[in-house]
C-alpha cells in the first residue's frame, strides 16, 4: 500500500487536516516552485521566449495523463464554470429536450443551463437526492424515464461534492449514448483519485481544477474536449487560439483561422508564470503514485473512520455507493451546532456541507490522523464540551 506522504508536506503533527475536498495543502516541492516563480516574475528579463509555452504544454500533458487523453484534447482554463460556459457555447441544446443535473450539485455544472433554459426552449431536469444514496440508479431512471422529452445533455459531477455520492459514469455514459445525448462531467472530486479513461468512456467534456485533490493552486483548471467538438468557437477570442497571430510577425493577423485542436479553447492571459508550474507538479505527483495506489490508501482511511464512528449514532452511506476518498456523516436531527468549529479548536479540520459532516483525507494523512479524529469526535458528541464550543 502507498505509505502516507506526510513528509512531502509542511503539516504540523498536531494538525489533523481531513478537508482535501475544500482545499488541499501544497507539497513542499510546489511551495518551492511557487517561490522561485515569484522571483522570475519579479525579473521577467530572465525568461526565455519559449518559457511560457513550455509551461503551457507541461501542464496540458500532465492533465491529459490523468484522464488518458491526448494533450491536443486539453484546454487551459481558470475554473469549472469557465469550462461549462465553453461547453455551452460549443454545444447547442435542442428546443424541447432535457438537460439533466443533480439536486444540490455544485453550482458550476448547473447554473449555466438554468440560465439558458427559458430563452433556448429546453428544460432542466433535476435528479432528486436519493434517500438510499444510490445516485447512479436515480440518474439512469431520469435518463430512461418513459414518455419524457428526449435528453440532450447530462451535466453532472462524478462525485457529489456534498455527500461523496459516487456516480457510475460508465453506466450513465452508456445510457446517454443510446439516446444520442451528450455528457459533461464535472470531475472535480474524481480526477487523480479515481480512474478516468476518456478514450474508453468517450464523454463530450470533462472538467477539473487543481486546488483540491490534485494538490495544486487555485485558479488553474483543465477542459477535455472530445475531438468531435474541436471545430467549435471558443468562449474568448485570443491570439493563441489562431493559427498565426503573433507579435513577432511583420503582419500581426497573418492567419486568423483557429488552431485545429482543443488549444483554441484556452483562456486568455494564460501566461501564469507562478501557478502553472505549481499545478503541473501536483498533477505529476498524483500520476506518479497512480490512481490504484491512491484510492487504496484513501479507502483504507475512510473505512477506518467509518468503523471508528459506528457507535456514535451517526449515519454512514454504504461503501459501494460513496466515493472511497470522501465520507459524509449524517446526524439525526441535524449536525449539532458548533461541532465543526469545536473539532477545529482541537486541531481536527473537516467541513460542514448541507447539514452533514464531510471528511476527505488525502495522501498526507495517516492512521494517527483518523484515530485522532474518531477520538475527538466521540468525546465531543458524548461530552458536555460541545455546548460550550
Amino acid at each position: 500500500m502507498l505509505p502516507s506522504q506526510r513528509a512531502a508536506f509542511e503539516i504540523p503533527r498536531e494538525i489533523c487536516y481531513l478537508n482535501a475536498a475544500s482545499y488541499s495543502p501544497l507539497p513542499l516541492r510546489t511551495l518551492e516552485a511557487g517561490r522561485a516563480a515569484v522571483g522570475r516574475k519579479g525579473a521577467p528579463w530572465t525568461l526565455e521566449a519559449s518559457f511560457a509555452n513550455q509551461q503551457h504544454e507541461r501542464a496540458r500533458n500532465a492533465a491529459a495523463r490523468l484522464i488518458n487523453a491526448e494533450a491536443s484534447d486539453i484546454a487551459l482554463i481558470p475554473s469549472i464554470s469557465y469550462g461549462v460556459a465553453t461547453a455551452a457555447k460549443i454545444l447547442p441544446i435542442r428546443r424541447g429536450t432535457r438537460v439533466i443535473v443533480l439536486e444540490n450539485d455544485h453550482s458550476s455544472p448547473v447554473l449555466e443551463w438554468l440560465t439558458r433554459a427559458e430563452a433556448e426552449g429546453f428544460a432542466v431536469e433535476t435528479v432528486r437526492q436519493p434517500d438510499d444514496g444510490d445516485w447512479t440508479s436515480a440518474v439512469l431512471a431520469s435518463i430512461e424515464r418513459s414518455g419524457a422529452p428526449p435528453v440532450s445533455l447530462a451535466s453532472i459531477s462524478s462525485v457529489h461534492w456534498s455527500d461523496g455520492g459516487l456516480i457510475d459514469v460508465d453506466k450513465v455514459g452508456t445510457a446517454l449514448r443510446k439516446q444520442g445525448a451528450a455528457f459533461l462531467i464535472d470531475a472535480t472530486h474524481s480526477t487523480g483519485v479515481l480512474t478516468t479513461d476518456v478514450k474508453r468512456l468517450d464523454p463530450d467534456f470533462v472538467i477539473f481544477p487543481t486546488y483540491k485533490w490534485l494538490l495544486g493552486p487555485y485558479g488553474r483548471a483543465f477542459l477535455y474536449v472530445a475531438k468531435r467538438h474541436h471545430g467549435g468557437n471558443p468562449l474568448e477570442q485570443t491570439a493563441s487560439g489562431r493559427r498565426n497571430v503573433r507579435a513577432e510577425n511583420a503582419v500581426y493577423f497573418s492567419d486568423i483561422n483557429y488552431v485545429p485542436d482543443a488549444r483554441r479553447f484556452d483562456m486568455g492571459e494564460r501566461d501564469h508564470f507562478i501557478s502553472m508550474e505549481m499545478a503541473s507538479i501536483g498533477m505529476e505527483m498524483m500520476a506518479g503514485w497512480g490512481t490504484p495506489a491512491v484510492v487504496q490508501r484513501l479507502a483504507m482511511l475512510t473505512e477506518r473512520i467509518a468503523d471508528g464512528v459506528r457507535g456514535l449514532g451517526v449515519g454512514i452511506p454504504p461503501a459501494d455507493l460513496r466515493a472511497p476518498h470522501v465520507l459524509s456523516l449524517a446526524f439525526e436531527g441535524g449536525m449539532p451546532a458548533g461541532l465543526v468549529e469545536g473539532l477545529a479548536s482541537d486541531g481536527v479540520h473537516v467541513a460542514q456541507r448541507l447539514g452533514r459532516m464531510r471528511i476527505s483525507p488525502h495522501v498526507y494523512n495517516d492512521e494517527a490522523d483518523v484515530d485522532w479524529f474518531v477520538e475527538v469526535l466521540g468525546r465531543r458528541l458524548r461530552g458536555p464540551s460541545l455546548r460550550g464550543a
